[in-house]
């Protein structure tokens, strides 16, 4: 087995589609050959008990929400070919029970979230930087979209967020980020074919690189 995993990064604004690339790009290999580590499953554990008009004003996009140690620490384990378990992250949402997520290390490494470009002792990590870019009336629509039905979050309170947080904390903490990436993926047409190629394309070049027998 090599030194270290072959490290890729998938950072994108919230609504760019991070979620369907990644279903699409693992589907292009097997369980043993990719591990998958989100950031948002290093949330600290608060929201639950607050009111919803707390909920609406507490400000979860910005780096120090997460438990950047041990998103480091469990990074650190996987590049060394050490499993991981962490508690899934379920924002906050009482109807659901957490698993235990067990992250088996692997010859490819993908880290994925808001802020994995902007982590200084992250950042040098990659091997490979993807950026998931979307029109922002597209991404707001997404994020209404599945706030609305799967978060049961008001309009209002998706529209605070949005404009208050969400927007602000992609423009200083991801955006710059942008120009130093090796492909940035322009998501704002629901076209599943343009996905699939870019996937299908990636794909075969860290196979190439690894010599990854498809």
């Amino acid at each position: 087995m090599k030194d270290k995993p072959y490290i890729v990064g998938v950072a994108g604004g919230s609504g760019s589609g991070k979620t369907f690339f990644l279903n699409c790009f693992l589907n292009h290999f097997s369980p043993e050959e990719v591990c998958l580590i989100s950031q948002d499953d290093y949330y600290f554990r608060v929201g639950a008990n607050m009111t919803k008009e707390e909920n609406k004003l507490h400000n979860f996009d910005l780096p120090t929400c997460f438990d950047i140690q041990k998103f480091e620490s469990d990074i650190d384990k996987l590049m060394n070919f050490e499993t991981v378990y962490m508690e899934e992250y379920t924002f906050n949402n009482d109807n659901l029970t957490p698993k235990i997520l067990e992250n088996k290390p692997a010859p490819i490494l993908i880290i994925e979230g808001l802020f994995i470009y902007h982590f200084e002792n992250i950042k040098p990590l990659f091997d490979y930087k993807i950026f998931i870019d979307a029109q922002t009336e597209v991404a707001l629509e997404r994020r209404l979209n599945r706030d609305l039905i799967e978060r049961g979050y008001s309009e209002e309170d998706i529209l605070y967020k949005w404009h208050n947080h969400v927007m602000p904390s992609y423009e200083q903490y991801l955006l710059p980020h942008r120009s130093s990436c090796d492909i940035v993926i322009d998501n704002s047409v629901n076209e599943i074919s343009n996905i699939l190629n870019v996937t299908d394309t990636i794909s075969n070049n860290i196979r190439a690189r690894l010599r990854i027998v498809k």
